[in-house]
């Protein structure tokens, strides 16, 4: 059960109408590497998790990027304005303009619609922790991009405090790795001497190159 709380995790504010920017802030709406794609990534994986804390982090940072989502809506709503003016737009989508009636839709910056398609979902916990520290890590660097693209104070408080939230995601994510380690897809890795193999194919290859090491560890998350 989801209850709607009518108040905002940030404050939402612009400074001025800027229907090109609000564009660019589509992408985190309706893009690949989104809220709605992260909130629906993280639910459809809880679904079949066992473990009762680990189920209740990615519902929790489900229901928070659901938060977020909202916030970029609200968001790309101001920066539109108040009127469908098409010719304020000079690159990137406009279906905002002549189809939505300047609702926020779930599009990207390009106006290529949401798919489920951007979700990723195996059922075997380490490799969909795996996945979401991915995504948590390109959704820091959209939101990077956006905020050197804006010199609006107000949007780029909203901003800082989406890319901190995805930065303590990343977190939490890792910290949920290190309790599953060697479980899963996880068990089978370094079983055989193949799995610490490395092939030198690039040369001349520097001579203090880590990679050629045969006892490179297993990765964690510490």
């Amino acid at each position: 059960m989801f209850k709607h709380e009518k108040e905002l995790f940030h404050p939402v504010r612009v400074e001025k109408a800027n229907p090109q920017y609000a564009v660019l802030m589509q992408e985190q709406l309706g893009g690949a590497n989104g809220e709605l794609k992260a909130a629906l990534q993280y639910l459809s994986q809880s679904f079949r998790i066992k473990d009762p804390e680990i189920k209740d982090l990615f519902m929790d940072i489900a229901a928070e990027e659901l938060g977020h989502m909202e916030m970029v809506a609200a968001t790309i709503n101001m920066l539109n304005g108040h009127d469908v003016n098409y010719n304020g737009v000079d690159v990137g989508e406009i279906e905002t303009h002549v189809l939505t009636g300047l609702n926020p839709g779930l599009i990207n910056s390009s106006g290529y619609s949401w798919t489920g398609d951007y979700v990723s979902v195996t059922g075997d916990l380490c490799a969909d922790l795996l996945s979401n520290i991915a995504s948590e890590q390109r959704a820091k660097v959209v939101y990077e991009y956006l905020y050197r693209q804006i010199d609006d104070k107000y949007v780029k408080e909203t901003i800082d405090f989406l890319l901190n939230r995805e930065e303590a995601h990343n977190s939490m994510f890792r910290e949920a790795f290190n309790k599953v380690q060697n479980t899963g897809s996880d068990r089978d890795f370094g079983t055989t001497k193949a799995a610490r193999m490395y092939f030198s194919l690039s040369e001349p290859s520097p001579a203090d190159n880590p990679f050629k090491e045969s006892n490179f560890e297993h990765p964690a998350f510490k």
